[in-house]
């Protein structure tokens, strides 16, 4: 029998959960208690109705989970807020969540895992967030239609579609970085033109980073939020599964974005 403490324990030392900055609301580690076993884990990107389903459905007593609880911020718990709570405890499902200890991990994280779904190689770190580096970075040889054409079969298998800057049909990219979810900013602008780096692929980005990668001849690759944060929590509940001979599952629920 597995306990609920030790598969925590092993995922807080795993993730360094403790020791890595986050945004208030990510609230990294265990959120909700069960009666004290795991005996099957679920995983999804988001806290919604359809995971909290799904984790029922499957019979998982652990949903892991990128974007926890608390992510929206404070609500009442009314409403869907108290459904999916009440439906939680009733059915016995904890929840742990990792955000940005997730995104980083160099062997379960999502930005190691996306590069290398697209063919890509990391050799180097990047995105820094309070003193700790997010994504990554690294060289190539390869035409950026080519990449373009590999995040866009990725995102259309998880629900979504891919979005670039412009870029001419012989253009090849030579030194990328990636930082999934909401990885395009001014800051990471500002982080991969000191780099020398070509083509920055990312989940999302406000407007005014498309605007600002053609003034420089930079190459944004926007390849969904939920699609590029799906390979993280799926590897982690695969390694969970295996570390504690117990079965796993993914719950897939795209967004679209």
């Amino acid at each position: 029998m597995t306990t609920t403490a030790e598969v925590v324990s092993y995922l807080d030392a795993l993730l360094e959960t403790t020791a890595v900055p986050d945004f208030d609301n990510a609230l990294n580690g265990l959120q909700l208690e069960n009666n004290g076993t795991v005996t099957k884990v679920a995983a999804s990107v988001d806290f919604s109705s359809r995971a909290v389903s799904g984790a029922i459905e499957a019979k998982a007593d652990l949903l892991l989970l990128h974007h926890g609880m608390f992510w929206p911020g404070l609500k009442p718990i009314t409403g869907v807020v108290y459904t999916r709570l009440q439906a939680l405890i009733a059915n016995n499902v904890a929840v742990y969540s990792s955000h940005l200890p997730l995104d980083r991990h160099p062997i379960y994280g999502n930005n190691v895992l996306l590069s290398k779904q697209l063919g890509l190689d990391p050799s180097g770190e990047f995105a820094w967030y309070k003193g700790k580096t997010i994504g990554v970075t690294g060289e190539s040889d390869v035409a950026t239609a080519d990449l373009v054409e590999r995040a866009g079969q990725f995102a259309r298998r998880h629900g979504g579609n891919v979005i670039t800057t412009g870029y001419s049909a012989e253009r090849r990219t030579r030194r990328w970085a990636t930082c999934t979810g909401a990885g395009a900013s001014t800051e990471t602008l500002e982080e991969v033109a000191a780099l020398g780096v070509d083509t920055l692929i990312v989940g999302e980005g406000p407007h005014h980073t498309a605007v600002d990668a053609r003034e420089t001849g930079l190459v944004i690759i926007y390849a969904g939020h939920y699609a590029t944060e799906t390979v993280g929590v799926a590897a982690l509940a695969e390694h969970v599964g295996q570390k504690f001979d117990m079965p796993w599952t993914l719950i897939d629920a795209p967004t679209g974005l």
